[in-house]
This record gives C-alpha cells, sequence and structure tokens, in this order.
C-alpha cells in the first residue's frame, strides 16, 4: 500500500494516515500566502478553518491593502483613535463610507484594491438660485447615497461649483458628476421618474470644468439625455505626486447660455475615485 495510506501493522494496531491536511500549514506560511490576494478573496479563504482565520488577520497582510493616508483620514478627518486597533479592523473601518463636513461628503476605500474614493453631496456644493424655490429644490431619494438630491425645476443659468482640499495618496484620479434628467418618484413601490420639467438640454450642452493648483485644467462638454437614468458624467482625471501634502481641487457644471431655460436635471453628487476603478463608471 502507499505511504499515504492507513495500514494495519502485524500487532492488529491502526497508524495515522500520513496523508497531510490544511491544518498542517504552518500558520506564517498561510499568512503569506494570503498576502498576495485581494481582501475579498483573503476573507473568502478566512472561512476554510480555524488556522486560515488566524492567518488571515495577520497585521502585515492588511498593513498592505491600507491606504498611504489612513491615518489622515482615520484620526485627522474623522476624529477616530486608530492605538490598540488591528490593521484588519482598520480596513474594515474604512471599506464603509464615513461620511465627514457635517455629513455632506463621504470617503472610503475600494475594498479589491485599496484605493480612496470621496463622493461629494448636492448640499456640499454652492449652486446658483438653491434657496430660491422657484428654480431648486432639495428631495428626498433613497436613490441617492446621501438621501438627498438638488432637483432644477427651471432656471437660464446653471452653475454648480465645488472645491474639495483633501491629502490623496499618490496615483491618478478620475471625477464625474452624477446626473438624472427627470424627478426621482415612485409608484405602488415601484421606482418611477417624472418628466414633466425636461427641456433646453438638447439645445446646448453643459460644460464640466476641473482644475488643481499645480496648473492641472480639464473642460469638456456633453448634451445631456438621460431621461430617467442616473449617469455618472466624467470631467476629468488629476495626477497627485505628493501625498504628504493636501490636494487641493475645484470642480464645476455650467450652462450659462441666457438665450434658453432648461429644467428637469437632478444633481446627486460628485464622486472621485482612482482612474482604475473609473473604467467601470458610464459616462458621456
Amino acid at each position: 500500500m502507499g505511504a499515504n495510506a492507513s495500514s494495519i501493522s502485524d500487532d492488529g494496531l491502526n497508524y495515522v494516515s500520513l496523508k497531510p491536511k490544511l491544518d498542517d500549514i504552518p500558520e506564517a506560511c498561510v499568512a503569506l500566502v494570503l498576502s498576495y490576494l485581494d481582501p475579498i478573496e483573503i476573507c473568502k479563504l478566512a472561512r476554510i478553518n480555524r488556522a486560515f482565520r488566524a492567518a488571515s488577520s495577520a497585521d502585515f497582510i492588511w498593513e498592505t491593502k491600507l491606504s498611504s493616508n489612513y491615518k489622515y483620514i482615520l484620526q485627522e478627518l474623522l476624529g477616530l483613535k486608530v492605538a490598540g486597533l488591528d490593521k484588519k479592523d482598520l480596513f474594515a473601518k474604512l471599506s464603509r463610507p464615513r461620511p465627514f463636513d457635517g455629513g455632506t461628503k463621504e470617503v472610503w476605500i475600494d475594498k479589491n484594491n485599496g484605493g480612496v474614493c470621496l463622493a461629494i453631496s448636492s448640499k456640499g456644493m454652492a449652486i446658483t438660485g438653491i434657496d430660491d424655490r422657484r428654480y431648486w429644490n432639495h428631495i428626498p431619494t433613497d436613490e441617492s447615497r446621501f438621501q438627498t438630491v438638488a432637483y432644477l425645476q427651471q432656471i437660464w443659468w446653471l452653475e454648480v461649483d465645488g472645491d474639495l482640499e483633501f491629502q490623496f495618496p499618490e496615483g491618478t484620479y478620475s471625477l464625474f458628476f452624477r446626473l438624472q434628467l427627470g424627478k426621482p418618484a415612485k409608484r405602488l413601490i415601484r421606482r418611477a421618474c417624472n418628466y414633466e420639467h425636461v427641456h433646453g438640454w438638447d439645445l446646448k450642452p453643459v460644460q464640466f470644468q476641473l482644475t488643481t493648483p499645480d496648473g492641472c485644467r480639464v473642460t469638456s462638454r456633453c448634451y445631456l439625455d438621460n431621461v430617467g437614468i442616473w449617469v455618472q458624467h466624467h470631467v476629468g482625471d488629476f495626477v497627485v505626486r505628493d501625498d504628504t501634502v493636501p490636494t487641493k481641487i475645484k470642480f464645476s457644471l455650467t450652462q450659462i447660455d441666457c438665450t434658453h431655460t432648461k429644467g428637469g436635471l437632478c444633481v446627486d453628487s460628485v464622486l472621485i475615485c482612482p482612474i482604475s476603478l473609473a473604467k467601470q463608471l458610464s459616462s458621456c
């Protein structure tokens, strides 16, 4: 019989099988293998047995998954304590969207690659005429991560401006405006959209703009035609070369041709994410 099979000796005693098991793999070896996987794969393998579960909590595994600015996000931005927490726990905290700046912004890290993402609510931007209910209204909706969007009924001059100062890790980032033509609604619990005020967007394109202090200035134009559909409109990309200092960016959405009115636009938020994740988003 083979060496890996159980056998019975002449004295009638059973010998234990020599076939190796997963439990026999040293925890340090398991941890080393796990360090080469992405976070989701690590969590799946942690369910195999106790050895894998214990190995999956090693700090050196999760240290490489955390963004380089994780202490800045947790301590300075969110005011949380990191002392005494395992790196796995820190990753878990950051992988869920965390609100800041009065709930008008959220930050999180992508569960797959640890890239830093941010979202800015319509309430975190300066919208011309937002306080005049003849033009704009903030309406509640579960179609927004912030549970509210800015809805434009009708206006001659469209101008939405925003800015952000944030200590990004080094890399290239993309910025998007999340927009929809039509007012979100529900009918018999089902999603619906009111198109009553939608007009004027086929006459002239809207203009998106992104600027940074290092001279980056990106301008793009797009005709809005996404009636009843939320679309992430790509504004542009910017590069962060120094992760030790905050990066200041400004962005805007405008349509200031006063020859006609326009209306029926929902402004939800602005999304900033690593360019590697941007390819998953639709844009004009």
